[in-house]
This record gives structure tokens, sequence and C-alpha cells, in this order.
């Protein structure tokens, strides 16, 4: 049998397991390196998927603890979005990927591993992205530890958001 290795699942086995939502602890906390937040809104916030289905997959997430887009104000609706496409320009800019799926599981029977914290997915795709792991072993391989491409995401936010708001807009 072939080893695959994937060091930063080891955090994840031993942590104490608890049933707050994850999401809203992030949102909370105060150490983003250490809960992968990569950038903040008034209202929302993008963290990164610990187990990703591609290199620099993240989420966006709104800070108040909702399921249902309907149960978002306009405000959070717009941020949410932003944050989006800060995520889609970041990916661009660090990354260079060849394309991205975007999207929401809303529900169990949508798919939702976390269904009552809603989140959109942003995840980089590149051609030949996928190969014959996920099929015959049902593993995904990453080409770049977590957190290194935490490092690059967040300097990537950092220098966008530091940009006078109309720079923000510019492609």
């Amino acid at each position: 049998m072939k080893q695959i290795w994937a060091p930063w699942r080891l955090e994840y086995i031993q942590a104490e397991k608890t049933d707050r939502c994850i999401f809203c602890a992030a949102a909370e906390g105060s150490d983003d390196a250490r809960s992968r937040v990569l950038a903040r809104g008034s209202r929302c916030f993008v963290i990164m998927n610990l187990f990703p289905y591609n290199t620099g997959h993240v989420m966006v997430v709104p800070v108040r603890h909702r399921s249902r887009l309907d149960a978002l104000d306009d405000a959070e609706l717009a941020e949410l979005l932003r944050y989006t496409d800060y995520s889609v320009r970041v990916a661009e800019r660090v990354l260079r990927p060849e394309g991205y799926n975007i999207g929401m599981n809303l529900g169990r029977a949508a798919g939702a591993g976390i269904e009552d914290h809603l989140h959109i997915h942003v995840v980089p795709r590149w051609v030949g992205d996928t190969n014959f792991m996920p099929v015959l072993a049902d593993v995904k391989v990453i080409p770049e530890h977590l957190e290194t491409t935490y490092r690059r995401l967040a300097d990537g936010f950092a220098t966008l958001l530091a940009a006078p708001s109309g720079d923000q807009r510019q492609r």
C-alpha cells in the first residue's frame, strides 16, 4: 500500500472536539493565523478550508450564524459577494488558476458539511488538477502545504485590502 502524507490532519485528529460552530469560533477568535482566517469585513470573513478540494480552497462566511440566504440582510449579502470577488482576485494574483468552482451547499441534502452556518466555497481549478487518485483511492493530492498557501493568500488579501478603495475594483 502506498502512503500519502497529510501532516496538517494530525492537528484536526488530536484536537478536542466540540459542538460549537467552527465558523462562529473563527468569527469571534483573535488568532487569525491559527484559525486560518484570511480577511475580515464588518459582516463576513474569508477562511481557508482545512480539508480543501484543491489548493487555495477558501470559504466566504457571514459573521452571523445563519443557514439561509433570506436570513441575511442586504448589507451582509453585498459583503458576502464582495468578499467572494476579492477571493477570486487574490487567487488570480497569487495562485494563477485557470478557472474556479464557486458555490454553496444549502442543507444536508445538498451536501452541506456545516449546514447551520452558510458559506460560499471558492475553489481554484487548473486543467488536469484531477487525476486517478480520487477515483481509485478516494484521495485528493494537494501539492502545497496549507501553511504555505495560507501565508501566500493572507499576503494577497492584505495587499488588496490595503489598496485605495477604487483600486480594489481594478483587475
